[in-house]
């Protein structure tokens, strides 16, 4: 008989304990197969096929030893299965009037061991020794009955062809079959427990990442809408802030002047509210996103029409020959464009100039917005440019974002001379290159 090896995997999972239902429901299992065992023995003894019947007390130790361990099969499977094979034993070899259920008890006993015992190498080792022994005392049992000079059943018992010999055979046969059977069965629970376990802690881990990636997304959306926030927000009430103040100080001596600043205003506010109102319809109906966005390189000149009119002569350069652009590339520039122009109106201070250039590649596509702030270091007022409040950053880790998520690279520095410069260099593939 084949006892079965255990592989590997087997010593790196146990299988988890068995739960207060479990317990329940071996000891109700062991109590009915009790019950059953003495009804079945008491109906073979009323039969007569025994003619010769043990003494009270073997009758019940063979049936208990047989049973009741069976409470407690799976808490400790193989001293559980050890007692039921001797009880077993007891039963065949006094002459217990029993054969159904006690072999069904031996039959959960062995299963029990190859199904549920944690230490794989002992369960082999236990399931081998009472298979060994069980096949033993039944060829020493088979040799000492073939000694008996009686007919069996009405033939000879000599001869290797003899009936006694098939019946024999059978025997082997049957036990090594219902030996083989209890461990393929208790193999295959154990295999099937294993694989349950497995695909519910893959269950587990794909549903943390889920959760991980669901909040991911939330903050990336977060950041995304933040950086839109600031791009519009900043833009549009820097220019607002600009022409409000110069209204107010125009607006006794320059009526005239004092209401183009405030047209300038009411414009930036209608733009601010529009691109508010593209946004959030952008986040209720996120399939639209492609279609909402209607920004891009080719309205550079609108912004600096826009940083003109916020007191920032600006001028802006194309280089290279014009070609449409990737969406997002297209969109990034420009509000990569519209942060650093609201950076110089913030921070170089009054009377700076600006320039925006455009150079397209043949493998690139660049912007760059200088200034010249920082050379001219008192205003009119007399206040320095690099006294201007200093900001929170978010605008330059915005456009680093931006430009990085496009497969860019961007460089924010002082220039040797004087001012500010930005500069955004977005590569563009061949595939690109040629649809362009």
């Amino acid at each position: 008989m084949r006892a079965p090896s255990p592989p590997a995997a087997h010593a790196q999972w146990a299988r988890p304990r068995p739960g207060r239902a479990d317990l329940r429901g071996d000891a109700l299992l062991a109590l009915a197969l009790a019950i059953g065992a003495t009804t079945t023995s008491l109906l073979y003894a009323r039969t007569g096929i025994y003619e010769e019947q043990p003494a009270l007390w073997l009758w019940v130790l063979g049936l208990a030893l047989c049973t009741l361990p069976l409470a407690a099969r799976r808490v400790a499977p193989i001293p559980v299965a050890l007692v039921v094979a001797a009880g077993f034993f007891v039963c065949g070899q006094f002459g217990v009037p029993e054969v159904l259920v006690i072999n069904i008890c031996l039959f959960i006993a062995i299963y029990t061991v190859t199904a549920w015992e944690p230490r794989r190498t002992l369960a082999a080792w236990s399931l081998i020794a009472i298979t060994a022994a069980m096949m033993i005392w039944l060829v020493v049992s088979l040799i000492i009955a073939s000694s008996s000079t009686e007919d069996f059943l009405g033939a000879p018992r000599y001869g290797i062809f003899s009936a006694y010999a098939t019946f024999a055979v059978i025997q082997i046969i049957t036990n090594l079959l219902y030996f083989g059977g209890a461990i393929w069965f208790g193999l295959r629970a154990w295999r099937a427990a294993r694989t349950a376990t497995k695909l519910t802690a893959q269950g587990k881990e794909l549903d943390l990442e889920r959760q991980t990636s669901a909040a991911q997304a939330v903050a990336l959306d977060r950041i995304a809408v933040a950086r839109e926030l600031h791009d519009v927000v900043a833009h549009h009430v820097s220019v607002m802030g600009i022409q409000a103040a110069a209204a107010r100080r125009s607006l006794e001596r320059d009526p005239e002047q004092a209401a183009a600043a405030l047209a300038v205003v009411e414009e930036s506010a209608h733009a601010t509210v529009e691109e508010l109102r593209r946004l959030v319809h952008t986040l209720r109906t996120p399939e639209n996103e492609d279609s909402s966005s209607t920004v891009g390189i080719a309205q550079l000149s609108v912004l600096v029409e826009e940083s003109q009119g916020a007191g920032v002569p600006t001028t802006l350069i194309v280089a290279g020959t014009p070609r449409p652009l990737p969406m997002l590339v297209d969109v990034t520039l420009y509000r990569v464009v519209q942060e650093a122009l609201t950076n110089v109106r913030k921070h170089a201070g009054r009377g700076a100039e600006a320039a925006v250039r455009l150079r397209f590649m043949d493998d690139a596509v660049e912007v760059e917005v200088t200034d010249d702030g920082i050379a001219r270091r008192l205003t009119s007022r007399g206040v320095r440019a690099s006294d201007a409040p200093a900001g929170t950053g978010l605008g330059l880790r915005g456009m680093r974002e931006r430009v990085g998520a496009v497969g860019g690279a961007i460089s924010a520095e002082r220039r040797e001379r004087e001012g500010f410069m930005v500069r955004a260099r977005v590569p563009l593939s061949n595939r690109q290159v040629v649809a362009a």
